[in-house]
């Protein structure tokens, strides 16, 4: 026989051992996930015993079954039972005026009660909280807990069955519909719910062929057999049935997963469609926003790769391919930033070489030290070119008027070529110019304020026949040697330059203008170019006879280049200073003319087009329009050139 001392250890022992399992029991019953384990669902009970109460935790969602065992669709998750049961507890305002205290056996019979409703007997026989809460009311009609606790029985079930109708589950919500019937004052809810056992009973059917159409991927198409259908038809019956409002998301999820898929096989345009689909679906749900949302970043991470990749193919000078990718990259991302720019570096790739328009730039020589005159590029577009009818000095060899489009980009020196940039050539070159060869140049004459033949003149020579400055615009020479200085560029750059055509002279001239002359209508109000000015003064102070009225620019005879304004293109003395040599044959008129821009030629012509105006020109020989016919061979103080190259 153990000792005393041992019995009292055993008992010690024994105490100690109990309090810990209590309190494990304890903790398990009221924080089951302290060990991992989820609070069940309520839903499922019978009236008979619906399980402890405590199972479901305040504020806790409720999980309710799945679809294969209502046939109803797709997962819910619904406000837990004693979230509802607190909530419409708080109406309860027929709560009988307690006169006296409840006596020991009506206690006794609460207290039971109570014990029942926290462990889910709510009803069915004579020891579930119903029936108790009713013996205590017939034992004290005015007992206040027991009126609420009947009345929090009727809530319960009344939650319970609105929780089984909203999954479909039609058998539980009959069961726990007949135990309601025996409570008193439960007929309003009674006769609700019946209306709604009515509608489930329509609507099961169609939740559960919808839940199989969803299954089989029938989920929006094909019309008329699809699971959206089918929901949104039971949300006629139902608007409240969460069943199809969660079918309606679980469809828009399987609309919202085509367009991931079309976003995987870059197909931005089907993925747009999907999700235009979705929004038809459930407009602001939060898987649309945020698959947008995925879907945007991706498109805007394809689009700016697709960019990336044109510049690559523009700097490497493939422009159809750049220009393939960026159409895929706009097609994705219309508003894409950084594509209104690559579009003008391809404009400017296809017509002026990655050149801008109004750019200025040089041509180094590829085999001897120097470089072309400074350029400046033209932009391409359209203009009526000749004189329009009633025009002051209109001439016949200036019609008809007509359309020219200039659709390829060029660029023409800023200014005439000088005495220096000419003398450059010829000492490379050895190129003897024509004045040289055949013989002098026709020259200004102070004496008699005329042009006159100078055998001894020569392109080194000024207007005047004496020894230029190097600043000053070329004169005394011909066609020929115009056409031989570009012919060098050409050969030391290895870009192509050319004398301009009459017509892109013109359009180059006008510099998107329609007046009479590039700067307006009449005398200029400031020192555009150097004119025929009334003001103006030759050394023996000769006037003109025929000039622009108060204007003055200082000058007889032809000034350094770039000494005035520029017009709208950025060129320099276009319709003053010197008349200029063009390529084109002379013509009498336009008839038949190119509408392309390009030159007049016909082989063999003896007289070539002067067009501009000179230090020497009356106001009608300035005009825009204006336009002589000379012999190819003649050097005069009034004529030079500038040059064009092609992009």
């Amino acid at each position: 026989m153990p000792s005393k001392e041992t019995v009292r250890r055993q008992r010690a022992l024994g105490g100690a051992l109990g309090v810990v399992v209590l309190a494990l029991a304890l903790v398990y019953h009221f924080f089951p996930r302290v060990f991992h384990v989820e609070p069940s669902a309520t839903s499922s009970r019978r009236a008979m015993n619906l399980g402890p109460a405590q199972a479901v935790v305040p504020g806790a969602p409720a999980r309710l079954p799945e679809p294969s065992e209502v046939d109803a669709g797709p997962p819910l998750t619904l406000a837990p039972t004693d979230v509802v049961v607190a909530r419409l507890s708080k109406k309860n305002t027929n709560l009988p005026e307690q006169l006296s205290a409840d006596t020991p056996e009506v206690e006794a019979l609460i207290t039971r009660a109570d014990k029942a409703l926290k462990a889910g007997q709510l009803a069915g026989d004579q020891n579930s909280a119903a029936s108790l809460y009713e013996q205590a009311l017939k034992l004290k009609p005015d007992s206040r807990r027991a009126a609420q606790g009947l009345f929090e029985v009727r809530v319960r079930l009344v939650a319970e069955i609105n929780q089984d109708v909203a999954v479909g589950d039609a058998d539980s919500a009959g069961e726990l519909l007949d135990a309601l019937k025996a409570i008193p004052d439960a007929g309003d809810d009674v006769n609700q719910l019946q209306i709604k056992m009515k509608t489930l009973a329509q609507v099961r059917p169609l939740l559960a062929k919808a839940a199989a159409l969803l299954q089989q991927g029938n989920a929006d198409q094909p019309a008329g057999n699809n699971a959206l259908e089918l929901y949104r038809q039971v949300q006629q019956l139902d608007p409240d049935n969460a069943v199809a409002a969660q079918g309606t998301l679980q469809v828009q999820r399987a609309v919202l997963d085509r367009a991931l898929a079309a976003v995987a096989q870059n197909d931005f345009k089907a993925a747009d469609q999907a999700l235009a689909e979705a929004a038809q679906v459930a407009p602001d749900s939060p898987a649309l926003r945020d698959v947008h949302t995925r879907v945007d970043s991706m498109r805007q991470a394809r689009s700016t790769g697709l960019l990336a990749q044109a510049r690559s193919a523009l700097d490497a000078g493939n422009l159809p391919m750049a220009q393939q990718l960026a159409e895929q990259a706009k097609v994705i991302t219309p508003d894409l930033a950084g594509l209104n720019d690559f579009s003008e570096r391809l404009v400017n790739a296809r017509l002026y070489a990655n050149y801008k328009p109004g750019q200025v730039f040089t041509d180094r020589f590829a085999d001897i030290p120097g470089q072309t005159p400074s350029m400046v590029v033209i932009p391409t577009g359209t203009f009526q070119m000749g004189a329009p009818d009633g025009e002051a000095g209109r001439e016949d060899a200036e019609t008809p008027q007509h359309e020219v489009t200039i659709g390829k980009g060029f660029a023409l020196s800023r200014t005439a070529i000088t005495v220096a940039q000419f003398r450059e050539f010829v000492r490379a070159s050895g190129y003897q110019p024509d004045s040289v060869k055949m013989g002098g140049a026709s020259v200004y004459d102070e004496a008699t304020g005329a042009m006159r033949d100078d055998t001894s003149a020569s392109w080194q020579d000024d207007y005047a026949g004496k020894n230029a400055d190097g600043r000053l615009p070329v004169v005394n020479v011909s066609w020929a040697d115009a056409k031989a200085y570009v012919d060098w560029l050409s050969q030391r750059t290895g870009k192509t330059y050319r004398l301009p055509s009459e017509a892109e002279f013109e359009y180059a001239l006008r510099g998107g203008t329609t007046t009479r002359y590039w700067w307006g209508d009449g005398t200029p109000a400031s020192k555009v170019e150097n004119l025929t000015g009334a003001g103006d003064r030759s050394p023996s102070g000769r006037r003109w006879s025929n000039a622009f009225q108060g204007y003055r620019d200082g000058y007889w005879g032809p000034a350094p280049a770039g000494n005035f304004a520029p017009n709208a293109f950025g060129l320099y003395d276009i319709d003053g200073n010197v008349s200029e040599w063009v390529q084109d044959c002379w013509h009498d008129s336009y008839l038949r003319a190119p509408r392309d821009g390009s030159a007049w030629v016909n082989p063999g012509c003896g007289s070539r087009v002067v067009r501009g105006g000179s230090w020497g020109s009356s106001p009608e020989q300035v005009r825009s329009a204006y336009r002589q016919g000379v012999d190819a061979s003649v050097r005069s103080g009034r004529v030079g050139f500038r040059v064009l190259r092609e992009l």
